[in-house]
């Protein structure tokens, strides 16, 4: 893992050689790692596609240069593609549903885009319906449409991936991320089972959503207040491959808000509910595999703490549970 000891040109040349660090709330036989994606400019790792999907699409003519990207996006993808956008000298048009966080559509403001709310009760495939519209109504608009498109994906294989890697000497045993877009698994555990075949990987939801249906089950679909990932309709995470998964994890609202405050007492992690969710589940993959209940190639966990729990103050995520409004 490398630092950044020379001064740089720009902001997009700080994306990526995020830190990864040691959770210790894992056991000493298997120990858990964490990348902190918050290190990224705009504080997520929603900064690694926005640069690398918008830099490809203009390298191939599917975005014409000084043409419109519009997005949606429940904001730290958003951010990650303004924060690229403006460098690029591309406009930034974002649709985000109404209940997501004020912090992040603010964010996106500032950084010159322009937001467009859609209706809680709409979901993201409202949100993903608005903005093909307005991506027809303005020209050499596109829709990068990170559910769907592979770039998003190959954005963690292409850097995710191989600075897990490089830090860890190669030596993962298994990959345990959240799914929302399912993006960010994908790309690592593609890479991951290319370094070796039995790398387990463990894919994680909030309990209430819908991913087990990709499975072939019928799970019971309920409301959760875990933001940035888990889905209420399967069909739109197009890049989620069951194949590439061991197992999916669905974790309680309660026991990520109880986690993610541990992180923050305990160990000095301001991260968010996503965060939480893939540090129970992290753990749990390593307790069960120092127990010898779970075979791994080398004995350790990685997993990814996406973004910053400062962008949810304003819902009370430090609140007690039934006070954080999710």
């Amino acid at each position: 893992m490398t630092t950044h000891r020379e001064p740089l040109d720009s902001v997009l040349d700080t994306v990526g050689e995020t830190p990864l660090v040691r959770v210790h709330g894992s056991p000493d036989a298997v120990p858990v790692y964490a990348k902190l994606e918050s290190f990224n400019p705009g504080a997520s790792i929603k900064d690694r596609i926005g640069k690398y999907m918008l830099e490809a699409m203009l390298d191939s003519g599917e975005l014409p240069e000084g043409g419109t990207v519009v997005e949606p996006t429940a904001g730290n993808t958003g951010i990650g593609f303004a924060v690229a956008a403006r460098q690029l000298d591309i406009r930034a048009v974002f649709v985000v549903p109404e209940r997501f966080s004020v912090e992040k559509q603010t964010l996106m403001r500032a950084l010159g885009a322009d937001v467009i709310n859609t209706p809680t009760d709409a979901g993201m495939g409202g949100a993903i319906e608005r903005a093909r519209e307005l991506a027809d109504e303005l020209d050499d608009a596109v829709v990068p449409q990170q559910f769907s498109n592979p770039l998003n994906a190959e954005a963690h294989y292409a850097t995710t991936g191989p600075e897990i890697y490089d830090a860890l000497d190669g030596e993962v045993g298994a990959v345990v991320a959240g799914c929302g877009t399912a993006g960010t698994l994908m790309g690592i555990a593609r890479y991951a089972r290319e370094q070796h075949p039995d790398t387990y990987v463990c894919a994680v939801e909030p309990t209430g959503s819908m991913y087990a249906a990709k499975f072939g089950s019928d799970p019971d679909e309920g409301d959760y207040k875990t933001e940035g990932i888990g889905t209420h309709d399967p069909a739109t995470n197009e890049l989620f491959d069951p194949d590439l998964v061991d197992e999916l994890r669905a974790v309680p609202d309660e026991r990520a808000h109880e986690e993610l405050g541990r992180l923050a007492a305990e160990e000095g992690h301001l991260v968010a509910s996503s965060a939480g969710a893939a540090s129970v589940a992290a753990r749990s993959v390593a307790e069960r595999a120092a127990a010898g209940d779970i075979d791994l190639p080398h004995d350790s966990v990685v997993t990814v703490f996406p973004d910053s729990s400062e962008r949810y103050l304003s819902k009370g995520i430090y609140r007690e549970f039934e006070a954080w409004e999710g």
